[in-house]
């Protein structure tokens, strides 16, 4: 795995926005009642925010980056950088910062790139952003992190559809020569790429007539070559032996133990995969927090999402130290340690 650290880049402030649409579980058009509670018993998940027709993945992020940049009283112009993390763009091409970098009014001199990541998109993206800052040329940058899910998964399927929820996050970052350096553990395994897939819509299988044409795999599994595809024991295996062995990584890395960090953040797979992880790393309950029952899995905002909604209050008065650790679709996996100090974090946006 690659273990590293970059100095001299401080996160500032994070914010979220999710639809205003909830749909609970327990109630889903589709599935019947005792399906659905066996499900929100086993994922966590009760209800999630799904976005409207006429929303994309841009909207949200836009909403949270102007809720960050107004709380931390930033001038646009003076914003370096801009990068968006997400796997469900608002188009093939071009990529979502461009869009994001004129609708926010960002200068023409910042530079905007899209990093096509999802589960563990967030830590990828903190990595990218903060060696992009750490020599100083650079002093700020914004790392909107956001999934559409609800465009991509099918509304027959089971095993997707009641899972996923939509959001968007902002995390503003600066250059700060006092700042602690951010330590890092990264890693791929590409030979599980089909674990979760989308099968049709790249270059290689295009859409056509018969990818769009819905069929039956097993009961309660009806889907299009264009749906999220995710092998549920193939993932399971995968989170359960990566993300535990990521963590202890960069504890051993970093020279740190569970008992130095505050809050252990991890991707809000699903809380019976997540429970496996935490028992497996022995960390006390009250230090894992999980936003799940309230928005699903919302695969690469899944861990600013919850320290906005679920560690507010610890992050935005005090000295905390979080690590966070995000694994799935690549497959891939990220880990890394963030020391915070009066955090500015806006309430959660609903739009």
């Amino acid at each position: 795995m690659a273990s590293f650290s970059v100095p001299n880049v401080k996160l500032v402030g994070i914010s979220a926005c999710v639809p205003k649409k909830i749909i609970s579980n327990l109630d889903h058009p589709y599935f019947s009642s005792e399906m659905m509670a066996s499900f929100v018993n086993s994922t966590g998940v009760n209800e999630r925010r799904v976005a409207e027709e006429t929303q994309s993945t841009s909207d949200f992020c836009y909403e949270a980056a102007e809720d960050l940049i107004k709380a931390l009283s930033w001038e646009k112009s003076e914003i370096d950088i801009l990068i968006v993390v997400t796997q469900t763009a608002d188009y093939k091409l071009p990529v979502t910062s461009a869009i994001l970098q004129d609708r926010l009014g960002l200068p023409t001199t910042c530079m905007a790139m899209d990093i096509p990541l999802g589960c563990s998109g967030y830590v990828y993206g903190i990595s990218t952003i903060a060696a992009l800052l750490s020599l100083g040329t650079l002093k700020k940058g914004l790392l909107l992190v956001g999934e559409t899910n609800s465009k991509v998964v099918s509304p027959f399927d089971k095993s997707t559809e009641p899972l996923f929820g939509d959001a968007g996050t902002a995390s503003a970052f600066i250059f700060d020569p006092s700042a602690k350096p951010i330590p890092f553990s990264l890693g791929t395994d590409g030979s599980g790429h089909k674990a979760i897939i989308i099968p049709a819509g790249g270059s290689r299988n295009r859409v056509d007539e018969k990818a769009m044409e819905f069929v039956k795999v097993e009961e309660g599994i009806i889907r299009n070559q264009c749906s999220l595809v995710m092998d549920g024991m193939d993932v399971f295996s995968f989170g359960i032996s990566k993300a535990p062995a990521n963590v202890k990584e960069l504890l051993t890395y970093s020279e740190k133990n569970i008992d130095d960090i505050d809050f252990f953040v991890f991707h809000q797979a699903n809380m019976f995969m997540n429970n496996k992880i935490v028992k497996k790393l022995k960390i006390p309950v009250e230090k894992v927090p999980y936003s799940l029952s309230k928005y699903g899995n919302t695969s690469s905002a899944t861990i600013p999402l919850t320290i906005v909604s679920e560690l507010h209050a610890q992050v935005s008065n005090s000295k905390t130290e979080i690590l966070c650790c995000g694994f799935g679709v690549g497959l891939s996996w990220g880990t890394c340690i963030l020391d915070l100090e009066n955090l500015v974090v806006p309430k959660i946006k609903e739009v």
